[in-house]
């Protein structure tokens, strides 16, 4: 029996040994950690297949619809199923999400907040849970898509493989842009796309060693998806474009009116919110879905993602005032579903809406110019792209999703007109994308997914030292100069009763022998420099620096809280302002893709 426990506590050993060099081998070999990406990616397109799929369903089954059609691309659904079933599944929704809540306070991260924030940090029971309620929201026939949750769930699972191996915190940002670029790029058969929407929006930038990562997950994605038998484009155009020079002109336009709608549809989810605000949390969704199932009784393709809307309005001519009412409409059900408190995301929907919005602008233009008539389905691409572009904030994404949904370059050069005018005009005026404008309304400090995490773990309480030399007030001056000799510490800090701190003595005007006859009277208070400023453990090395800057001396002290004041350390401008060059150093190359040791010198100052 004990040889027997032996040998099962060996293999154990043993198995703990291999594993802990698989962790270090993957660590250190970013071919493993490119090549991982592959089957990761192929998880994540079966993980959005089957999400759709279920979608489908719940859809065909809530609101009798034929097998293999859209939602959003209907014209007629029966009365009493459009009454009954957004406000029922709405109310079953607030109740669930209502008392999760009450369990689980914590907003969720969201992959954009876990890259910027968390060094690509999520935890996967949370992305679970948006998921599943991401998919109860569209079988309500909620005015978004299904995107958030194929994103959250797919970065989820990256992340995950990043924590179990430990990857370095540039590592795991990388894995977490990968997720969900496979995700879109299975989402909308579209790699390139997938792959830009993760570089633009959930890495932050493009960074040469993200490359290969991102790009083997989207294709990865894409193709497992395309085996599966679902390889049908976002939408199919069979038109010729003639694209003129003019064009590109009224091109600019359609941006410039991109840009104001794109801010007013964002408003608009917050109007929402705050009208609805002082209701309890789980009427709220139930209250969203009676105004669904209004706006649906005059026509039901405001419900829904809009993926079947969108190919059904390029397929068809509508008048000048029906597309007036339904882009108002969608655009009242998108921001009643998420001001509700609805799960979802804005991709597909602004897809539609900016359809809608090129429609309208070219309908516009015809009463002028008959003529421009004939431009009407590259109108609407444009008018998608730069909505796309401007809601999101994923400019070169919707270039490429047109590029790869069409194979058309001079219309692709449209929507880019367009796509730029939009997003600077956005950039310039309101300031956020959809993400972001959500992340100023929770009052989070993030402007995008650039990794500003990295300054909230280089803490004071990390670069401190934590040996200062600490005397009393009444230590009298004789004995604080054996304490602290020439050629020793070059300041010391003086506590009062109860250890708080009072100030600190320059160690230099001690020793100054002009102080020879007055020595014997004085003590460690009255040679010190009363100063209020002082700084805490948890304060980041920014904050260090700013109020080195503003009181102007050489180090702080170190407290344990502002109320105790009971001197822990100490940290010296010299080595803060190094420690935070360091770093800055360290990010800029990541981003570039260089890799090499990055010297930090000593560990304390």
């Amino acid at each position: 029996m004990n040889r027997t426990k032996s040998r099962l506590q060996i293999a154990w050993r043993m198995a703990s040994i291999r594993l802990a060099l698989l962790h270090r081998s993957l660590r250190s070999s970013e071919g493993s950690i490119i090549l991982l990406c592959a089957p990761l990616g192929m998880v994540v397109g079966v993980a959005v297949f089957l999400l759709r799929e279920t979608v489908y369903t719940l859809h065909e089954l809530a609101f009798g619809l034929a097998p293999g059609s859209y939602l959003s691309a209907q014209t007629h659904i029966d009365t009493m199923r459009l009454v009954l079933v957004p406000a029922c599944v709405g109310l079953t929704f607030g109740i669930l999400a209502w008392q999760i809540r009450k369990r689980r306070s914590a907003d969720i991260t969201d992959p954009v907040e876990a890259n910027a924030l968390f060094g690509g940090r999520m935890s996967m029971l949370d992305s679970i849970r948006l998921t599943i309620a991401t998919m109860l929201s569209n079988s309500a026939g909620a005015s978004v898509g299904m995107e958030a949750g194929y994103t959250q769930f797919g970065a989820a699972i990256f992340s995950s493989v990043a924590q179990y191996f430990r990857l370095r915190r540039d590592d795991a940002r990388i894995y977490v842009t990968a997720g969900t670029a496979a995700a879109i790029a299975a989402a909308f058969n579209a790699p390139l796309a997938g792959a830009f929407y993760g570089f633009e929006l959930v890495l932050g930038s493009y960074a040469p060693r993200a490359l290969a990562p991102v790009a083997i997950a989207a294709l990865s994605g894409t193709l497992i998806v395309q085996i599966l038998g679902s390889d049908a484009p976002l939408f199919a155009v069979d038109a010729e474009f003639r694209i003129t020079p003019f064009l590109y002109v009224l091109f600019v336009i359609v941006g410039i009116a991109a840009a104001g709608f794109s801010i007013l549809t964002m408003r608009a989810v917050t109007w929402v919110e705050r009208a609805l605000r002082d209701l309890p949390m789980w009427i709220r969704p139930a209250i969203g879905g009676a105004a669904l199932s209004l706006l649906a009784l005059g026509s039901p393709q405001v419900l829904g993602s809009g993926h079947g809307a969108i190919q059904y309005a390029l397929e068809h001519d509508r008048t000048f005032t029906l597309v007036t009412l339904l882009l108002f409409g969608k655009l009242l059900a998108s921001a009643i579903s998420l001001g509700s408190g609805l799960r979802g995301g804005m991709f597909s929907s602004s897809l539609f809406l900016g359809v809608l919005l090129g429609a309208l602008v070219i309908s516009a233009m015809s009463l002028i110019a008959p003529d421009l008539s004939q431009h009407q389905v590259a109108f609407m691409l444009v008018g998608m792209g730069a909505v796309g572009a401007a809601i999101i904030g994923a400019p070169i994404t919707m270039v490429l999703l047109v590029l790869e949904g069409t194979g058309n370059f001079p219309i692709t050069m449209g929507v880019l007109v367009a796509v730029v005018t939009a997003s600077t005009i956005m950039r310039l005026t309101f300031g956020y994308s959809f993400s972001t404008w959500r992340f100023h309304l929770r009052g989070l400090p993030i402007t995008g997914a650039h990794d500003v995490g990295w300054i909230a773990d280089l803490t004071v309480g990390r670069a401190m030292r934590s040996d200062p030399v600490i005397v009393p007030a009444n230590l009298p001056l004789m004995k604080l100069r054996k304490i602290a000799p020439l050629g020793g510490a070059k300041r010391v800090f003086v506590v009062g009763e109860e250890q708080r701190y009072r100030g600190i003595v320059n160690m230099a005007s001690v020793h100054d022998p002009d102080l020879t006859d007055a020595a014997a009277t004085l003590v460690a208070g009255d040679m010190m420099q009363p100063d209020g400023a002082f700084l805490l453990p948890k304060e980041n090395l920014r904050v260090a620096l700013s109020r080195f800057e503003t009181t102007e001396m050489e180090a702080l002290p170190v407290l344990d809280g502002p109320e105790t004041r009971v001197v822990i350390g100490y940290l010296t401008e010299a080595y803060a302002l190094r420690r935070y060059t360091q770093e800055l150093e360290r990010q800029r190359s990541s981003e570039l893709g260089q890799t090499g040791p990055f010297p930090l010198g000593p560990t304390k100052a």
